[in-house]
């Protein structure tokens, strides 16, 4: 049954542009990340998910976004599965990658997201949720509407999400505790880190063996993106009706549905569907 597919040329190229712009992604992210502050990974994020977009097809190099496209039928189980491993793959080989170059154990373990001191896992999660919803929504308007200025929008919305995520504290949160004030200071750190991105957070755990509170870093932007390709599918699109949604909860074919009307989110519209290489919903 996937014998041809797996023949195909553009298949593997497709896992390949998966793995390396995961690699990539996470690579950069963990290297801004040693500097102090939450902007300039944020930067980092948006700015190499942005070149991405427009270099490589626009890979979705985040198995959340990878799941949301399953959800939603708009990406084969086979081509799912095989861009799952790859992202995770290229994730490890750049954790990796910076441990070699920054072998202080200290360093490391502030490279992978995790839950404040001063916060719950369910802040976290709902932050997680949040801040990928926002980005997966990005990431298929941009896909639909194959806009030209879809990496700005992809690496805009990965900077917002990281900076939402963190709080950072202001100058009068410095000011010493005063017990007798009816307003003392917030207390400072990350809600979650603004991870977005599972394989972003498993690489940073294999290596340095930190798994607290992990499954927040699945579970929320998992959730989040596949609520947001929901909603943008099957509600927010132009092409979008009851009758896509009916094909999708019943396991039809979509394509079907959308061939009776086809409208500028329809495959019918665009042509044949790409590759995960040539055509995937944002990198993040």
């Amino acid at each position: 049954m996937w014998g041809p597919e797996l023949r195909s040329g553009s298949f593997w190229r497709g896992v390949l542009a998966e793995a390396m712009a995961t690699l990539i992604f996470v690579g950069v992210v963990l290297g801004a990340s040693v500097a102090p502050g939450p902007l300039a990974p944020a930067l980092a994020g948006g700015l190499v998910a942005g070149g991405l977009a427009c270099t490589l097809g626009e890979p979705q190099a985040n198995p959340a976004l990878t799941v949301a496209l399953l959800c939603t039928r708009k990406l084969g189980v086979l081509r799912g599965a095989a861009g799952l491993l790859a992202q995770c793959a290229g994730a490890v080989l750049a954790s990796a990658a910076t441990r070699l170059a920054l072998p202080d154990d200290a360093v490391l373990a502030g490279l992978s997201p995790q839950v404040s001191a001063v916060g719950t896992a369910g802040q976290a999660l709902a932050w997680e949720t949040f801040a990928t919803f926002q980005l997966a929504l990005a990431a298929f308007a941009a896909a639909d509407r194959a806009s030209p200025q879809g990496g700005l929008a992809l690496g805009s919305a990965v900077a917002a999400g990281a900076l939402a995520a963190v709080r950072t504290p202001h100058p009068w949160d410095c000011r010493p505790p005063n017990l007798a004030s009816p307003n003392p200071p917030l207390p400072q750190g990350p809600f979650s880190g603004g991870s977005m991105n599972p394989a972003r957070s498993l690489g940073p755990a294999i290596v340095t063996g930190i798994w607290d509170d992990h499954w927040v870093y699945w579970l929320g932007p998992v959730l989040g993106a596949v609520m947001a390709g929901i909603s943008y599918e099957f509600v927010l699109a132009p092409g979008a009706s009851r009758e896509k949604l009916g094909a999708c909860l019943t396991c039809r074919d979509v394509a079907l549905v959308e061939t009776t009307s086809p409208s500028p989110s329809s495959p019918s519209a665009r042509g044949p569907p790409a590759s995960p290489a040539e055509q995937g919903q944002g990198t993040a």
